[in-house]
C-alpha cells in the first residue's frame, strides 16, 4: 500500500468487512474513494477486504471499534480523520439484527440493537461532523420501516428512531453535510434464511426478484453524487414496502359485519 498522500476523497464504512458493508467499500472504491473499513471482530475478513480494495488502485485504512463503547467514538474519529485528511463520507452500514417480539425481548437484546442501530450511527455523526468541513453521511436503515413487525420489536424501533435521526441531522448539519439514508429490502438475507424463505418473499415484491447489492450501492452513489438531497430515505425494495394493505378499507360487506 502507497504512504503517499492521495488526492483522492476517502469513505468511512462501518461494518464494511462483511456482507453488505463489504460490498458498499469495493463500490466507493471502485468509485474513486480511498476507504477506511471498520469492523469489530471481524479482522480476517477486514483484511482479505482491504486487499480486494487496494487491488482497486485505492488506499485502505483498517480501524476496528466496539460500537457498544461510544465514549471512545471521538478519538476514534480523530484518528480515522489523521489517517485519511480528505474523509468526506460515512457510511453507517453496521448492524446488529435478533428477531425477538415484545414479549420476548430482554433488555439485552434491546440495550445491544440500540447500541449498534442507533447509539453507533449517532455519535460517529457527530464525531464526523466535528472533523470535516464538508461531506456525506448515509444511514443503512431498513425496508421493515414500512411496516410494524413486532416480530422485530427491538431492531425495527431503532431502524425507525435511526430515520428520525437522519432527518434531524440533515437540518442539524446543512449546509455542510447531507445526511441521507438508504433502505434495503431482500438482498443478503441471514445465512439461516432457507431458499424457500427468499422465493416467499419474493411472492411479495411487485418486481418479482430479490435485490441485489448493486442496488443498494447504486443509491449510495446516486445520493452521494448530489449536493441537493439531504433529509431523505431511498427505498430500494422492489416495491415491497408497498404492499401493505390496511384492514378495514374499501371492501365493507354489511352481511359480514
Amino acid at each position: 500500500m502507497s504512504t503517499e498522500p492521495s488526492s483522492r476523497p476517502a469513505a468511512l464504512v462501518t461494518g464494511g468487512a462483511i456482507r453488505l458493508g463489504r460490498a458498499i467499500a469495493l463500490a466507493l472504491a471502485g468509485a474513486g474513494y480511498d476507504i477506511v473499513v471498520h469492523y469489530g471482530r471481524s479482522s480476517e475478513a477486514a483484511e482479505a477486504t482491504a486487499t480486494e480494495i487496494r487491488a482497486l488502485g485505492v488506499q485502505c485504512h483498517l480501524a476496528p471499534l466496539d460500537l457498544a463503547d461510544v465514549t471512545a467514538i471521538p478519538d476514534y474519529m480523530a484518528a480515522v480523520h489523521a489517517a485519511m485528511p480528505n474523509l468526506r463520507v460515512l457510511v453507517n452500514s453496521a448492524s446488529a439484527y435478533t428477531q425477538a417480539t415484545i414479549a420476548n425481548t430482554t433488555a439485552a437484546i434491546f440495550d445491544q440493537q440500540f447500541q449498534v442501530n442507533l447509539r453507533a450511527p449517532f455519535f460517529l455523526t457527530q464525531a464526523f461532523a466535528a472533523q470535516v468541513e464538508q461531506g456525506s453521511v448515509i444511514n443503512i436503515i431498513d425496508n421493515k420501516l414500512a411496516f410494524n413487525q413486532y416480530e422485530y420489536a427491538a431492531y425495527l424501533l431503532a431502524k425507525k428512531t435511526l430515520v428520525e435521526f437522519t432527518r434531524m441531522a440533515a437540518l442539524e448539519f446543512a449546509p455542510r453535510i447531507t445526511v441521507n439514508g438508504v433502505a434495503p429490502g431482500v438482498v443478503l438475507p441471514a445465512g439461516t434464511r432457507s431458499p424457500e424463505y427468499v422465493a416467499w418473499r419474493i411472492q411479495g415484491i411487485p418486481l418479482h426478484r430479490q435485490g441485489t447489492t448493486d442496488d443498494i450501492t447504486g443509491a449510495i452513489l446516486y445520493l452521494l453524487g448530489s449536493r441537493f438531497i439531504t433529509g431523505q430515505v431511498l427505498t430500494v425494495d422492489g416495491g415491497e414496502g408497498l404492499t401493505n394493505i390496511g384492514q378495514n378499507a374499501a371492501q365493507f360487506d354489511q352481511d359480514k359485519v
